[in-house]
């Protein structure tokens, strides 16, 4: 059992105009030195938060346009922007950037973001759309409920990581060569994901009370493990929310095989995951997704021991 310690709510220090002062769907998180990027899955912004008791940058925009407030048509057309990682220096990014992910679960959510670092880890330069049609069409042949949640670099390869529901019960890891990746997000053109995965691992987490866990998010370790995070919500589909009976954070190996899964304590809807290697302790933060948009997300701390 990991014991989860509430650190604070995801909600600015400074309001702006014409947004929330919250975070609600937290759905993928990276740090950066005491920045806590954080990305949510009904919003058109980035979240900047401050680490060390310092100023949050607040939100800042990443998509153009306007979502509804009602909630069945928000949910329609968002662009349910769920995974986000750090990618390393590459052309025209000489001290990396983020990528933002989108689940694919629908046609209008096959949209990523890529947002450039400066040395000292800050945003760098305008937000860049990236088209993932092309490598989403090829994957949802393979998986009917497409659901990306996740991503990782880990050694030479991008890991998108593909969460079970109700009605298709099957995780999987999803290795793209990184090499490709960075050549296609290095163009001066139209962005894209290259189409074919290297490789695609299919991973068995277990079930809570009848409800398979799904992968949420990774993160990867110096060795070239990943811790993940995973929930059990009760629901059949991809495009619906269901009640989170259960969640855990578990360890697979570089081949994807799964080491360890432990349950948190308490139950929450854990959706962004950072893990630091510490001594002989992983040393964990997690954001969660309260599936109310009126209210934030938390940000919480564990450890694991290896």
């Amino acid at each position: 059992m990991i014991d989860l310690h509430p650190l604070r709510p995801l909600r600015f220090s400074a309001a702006q105009i014409g947004v929330p002062d919250r975070l609600s769907a937290a759905s993928g998180i990276v740090v950066v030195g005491d920045v806590l990027y954080a990305i949510a899955d009904d919003e058109l912004h980035l979240g900047v938060f401050g680490l060390a008791g310092r100023h949050d940058a607040g939100w800042v925009r990443i998509f153009a346009g306007d979502l509804p407030d009602d909630a069945a048509a928000r949910k329609a057309l968002k662009p349910d922007l769920e995974a986000l990682v750090r990618l390393p220096a590459f052309a025209g990014h000489p001290s990396g950037a983020l990528l933002a992910l989108a689940s694919g679960s629908k046609p209008n959510r096959r949209t990523g973001v890529l947002l450039g670092l400066d040395a000292s880890g800050a945003l760098s330069g305008p937000p860049r759309l990236v088209d993932l049609s092309a490598p989403y069409t090829t994957l949802q042949a393979r998986f009917p409920s497409l659901n990306i949640e996740g991503a990782v670099v880990r050694g030479q390869e991008l890991v998108l990581l593909q969460r079970a529901s109700g009605g298709h019960p099957e995780n999987a890891l999803i290795g793209f060569p990184l090499a490709d990746v960075l050549g296609a997000l290095g163009g001066v053109d139209e962005l894209r994901l290259p189409e074919l995965p290297a490789r695609i691992v299919t991973v068995e987490l277990g079930r809570v009370d009848g409800v398979p866990l799904g992968f949420t998010d990774g993160s990867a370790l110096p060795d070239g493990r990943m811790v993940f995070s995973a929930v059990a919500e009760h629901v059949d589909d991809t495009y619906h929310d269901g009640p989170c009976i259960g969640a855990a954070i578990g360890i697979a190996d570089v081949e994807g095989n799964v080491q360890r899964v432990e349950p948190v304590n308490p139950v929450q809807k854990i959706e962004g995951v950072d893990a630091r290697m510490e001594s002989d302790t992983i040393r964990l933060l997690l954001a969660t997704d309260g599936d109310d948009r009126r209210v934030p997300g938390g940000l919480f701390d564990a450890s694991l021991v290896p």
